[in-house]
């Protein structure tokens, strides 16, 4: 009886392990971290090889899939194009126009599909508006990644508002609009979920603060200004980073990218626990922080992005005494970085793969891949994935030299990051969402 019992104990244990690891609820990953370790994913796809289903997505979006049980998400937006008077009309407005878009009606949507096959379960309507804001062209009205959790998708477009939908039903159950600031060039960052707080950043050319909102009704608990001291150019405050949750000393806390700096935060209250600068170099701030070693590891973006390798454990104004080492070639403005133990893995957006030292930040190897990069990369049993805008995905063995180990080719090319259930990776194209599978 002792045995049957230990053996069942053993079975309904790994059972949950196993449908743990098929969730992937939020940006990167279940840890947020683009790790799917013990995932056997395959290495080697085509148009014709290895694809199990690929369906078109409507609309436009960047935001990467989040998956739960038997549903794959993704946000989209459907915009109305401008005729060319009008366009140029706006465009006029704006005293630097370059590579600015405007855009006509919005409809801002979240879709589900059936992860075995494809088929579409829900299409459900969060806002529509009768004009878009303007935005970049390299980035969409539906960048930020939504998060699912206990049968609840909670999306999130920037200025234009936040809400969560039942994902059994598809029914809109809360909408939130009252937080507002410029995005200038479009909303970019995504949600975390600590608790029963949706933690959100809004770091605009206007106001900068990082809010809370209750997860089951919306309300805002509450929002923290930000206090570092920023460049006076308004467009040099924005930022678009996602936050990192980190334990210290038993105590969870937020690790939030931004402006010139990065601060920690106290989840429950959005106290400012410690900052640490990296000066005039970093605005437009988009990487999310990964951490380990007992640091975080932030890209500042542009203009020239700097790696600054932060410890977390300090109070008030830690530049001077907390900032182990910093690095400034061939930095990431987009794609966030992978840590795997000590050795930490980025690819440029241009191109430049590297792999440094994470304790010194020596670097160990640098390859050129192919293309234009915005994905960030993600492990799978002892592989590394990284997709670039023009359809081609490089797959390499993570570690201390460089080895290739596959190039694999769509028809069009990744914004957003993949997805992983089981031993099934899930890539969305600008056009389309694949399955790839053995």
């Amino acid at each position: 009886m002792h045995r049957l019992f230990s053996w069942m104990l053993t079975l309904c244990l790994t059972a949950g392990v196993t449908q743990a690891a098929d969730e992937w609820p939020q940006f990167r990953g279940p840890d947020g971290n683009g790790h799917a370790e013990n995932a056997e994913l395959p290495t080697h796809w085509s148009e014709t090889e290895n694809v199990r289903w690929k369906v078109p997505v409507a609309g436009e979006g960047f935001s990467s899939p989040v998956i739960s049980g038997n549903q794959i998400w993704l946000t989209t937006a459907i915009v109305e194009p401008l005729s060319a008077e009008e366009e140029e009309a706006k465009l006029a407005q704006l005293a630097n126009p370059r590579g600015i878009q405007f855009g006509g009606p919005l409809t801002l949507k979240a879709i589900a599909y059936d992860v075995a096959t494809g088929k579409m379960l829900h299409d459900v309507v969060c806002f529509q508006f009768p004009g878009a804001n303007p935005k970049h062209a390299t980035n969409s009205y539906a960048s930020p990644t939504p998060v699912i959790s206990e049968g609840r998708l909670y999306c999130h477009f920037g200025d234009y508002g936040t809400c969560c939908i039942d994902a059994e039903s598809g029914e809109l159950l809360w909408q939130n609009q009252e937080l507002h600031v410029d995005h200038q060039n479009g909303p970019g960052s995504s949600p975390v979920l600590w608790n029963d707080l949706l933690i959100i950043h809004f770091d605009g050319i206007d106001f900068q603060f990082l809010a809370a909102m209750n997860k089951d009704d919306g309300r805002v608990v509450w929002k923290t200004d930000r206090s570092g001291e920023m460049n006076p150019k308004p467009e040099m405050k924005k930022a678009y980073g996602t936050p990192t949750i980190q334990a210290v000393n038993g105590k969870d806390q937020i690790i939030s990218p931004a402006a010139n700096w990065v601060y920690g935060y106290d989840p429950a209250t959005g106290k400012e626990l410690w900052k640490a600068g990296y000066g005039q170099l970093g605005f437009s701030t988009v990487p999310k922080p990964v951490v380990g070693n007992g640091m975080a590891y932030v890209c500042t973006s542009f203009m020239q992005s700097r790696l600054v390798a932060v410890k977390y454990d300090g109070t008030g104004d830690v530049t001077e005494s907390h900032v182990v080492w910093t690095a400034d070639r061939q930095i990431p403005k987009t794609p966030s970085l992978l840590l795997v133990e000590n050795d930490l893995f980025f690819v440029g957006d241009a191109g430049i793969a590297t792999m440094l030292d994470a304790k010194t930040g020596d670097q160990v190897w640098q390859e050129r891949f192919p293309g234009q990069y915005s994905a960030s990369p993600l492990l799978a049993n002892g592989n590394i994935y990284v997709s670039n805008k023009e359809g081609v995905t490089t797959v390499f063995k993570s570690g201390k030299t460089f080895e290739l180990v596959a190039e694999n080719t769509l028809d069009t090319g990744c914004m957003g990051s993949a997805a992983v259930k089981g031993n099934e990776l899930f890539m969305r194209t600008t056009t389309h969402l694949y399955c790839i599978a053995e």
